[in-house]
């Protein structure tokens, strides 16, 4: 290829790149490198490789692991999400998602969800196998005190998650995609799930859609944080009581006998 070719490959290239909407390559752009720096910095993986050791005198370095994890991916996906918002996009935190919105819709919505949700989790819940993998923490399954201190981290992260998701990119790609959108947001969030039971990345790919929908119809991620938040604490609390009560049955007798053992 010759030089005068190759220039006017580049000026045609420039001028595509100048044509295209802005807000829409900060979403992409800002998406991508957040993600990147969660992955190798902010991840669990990068705790154990590199600060576990100055932790293993506390009495559950663990418990640390998984709230450097929850904290550090709070402050990558949301705090920083919410700066570009404000000083980089120049827009308002509400126009992407933070405000009620239709709270007698969101509110229905998301408890609909959250009861089937525990029905569903109460049958595939019984068996010892699913126990052991909830709560992520094997700890919290043995101490009340670890557990909701393992909850209230998983709070603070399911804030963030939901935000970079359903906030940051689902309202930044509305107005040039449209409902598509919804799908867009999708597939990372399921790409994200691999490693995770078959099943459980299986459902984010219908759950992923049903949380976006969610999000456009009430114009606020509050309701899909609590929906994701209400799914995962009925998993880890049934699963961490099934634990405790070695009881893996679906019958009357043991949500008795779960029962007593929160009280």
């Amino acid at each position: 290829m010759s030089f005068s070719k190759l220039k006017n490959e580049l000026s045609e290239l420039i001028e595509i790149i100048k044509k295209l909407d802005k807000k829409v390559i900060v979403i992409f752009l800002s998406v991508s490198f957040l993600q990147t720096i969660s992955f190798y910095f902010t991840s669990r993986r990068f705790f154990r490789e590199n600060l576990f050791e100055q932790f293993q005198h506390f009495p559950d370095p663990h418990l640390i692991e998984y709230l450097y994890w929850f904290i550090g991916d709070f402050f990558t996906l949301f705090i920083l999400s919410a700066l570009i918002i404000k000083f980089v996009l120049k827009v308002n935190l509400s126009d992407y998602g933070l405000k009620l919105g239709d709270v007698k819709a969101g509110l229905w919505f998301s408890l609909i969800f959250i009861a089937v949700m525990i029905i569903l989790t109460w049958f595939v819940s019984a068996t010892p196998a699913f126990a052991e993998k909830y709560p992520l923490l094997n700890s919290s399954k043995k101490s009340w005190g670890i557990f909701l201190i393992f909850e209230a981290g998983m709070l603070v992260y399911m804030i963030a998650w939901e935000f970079i998701w359903r906030g940051f990119m689902l309202f930044g790609l509305e107005k040039k995609f449209g409902y598509y959108s919804v799908l867009i947001q999708m597939i990372p969030f399921v790409i994200l799930h691999n490693g995770k039971p078959f099943l459980e990345t299986f459902g984010a790919i219908f759950g992923g859609i049903a949380l976006g929908i969610l999000a456009l119809r009430t114009r606020s991620v509050y309701y899909c944080i609590i929906t994701h938040v209400g799914v995962m604490y009925s998993i880890d609390l049934i699963s961490a009581l099934r634990y405790r009560a070695d009881d893996y049955g679906i019958g009357l007798t043991s949500i008795i006998n779960l029962i007593n053992k929160i009280l």
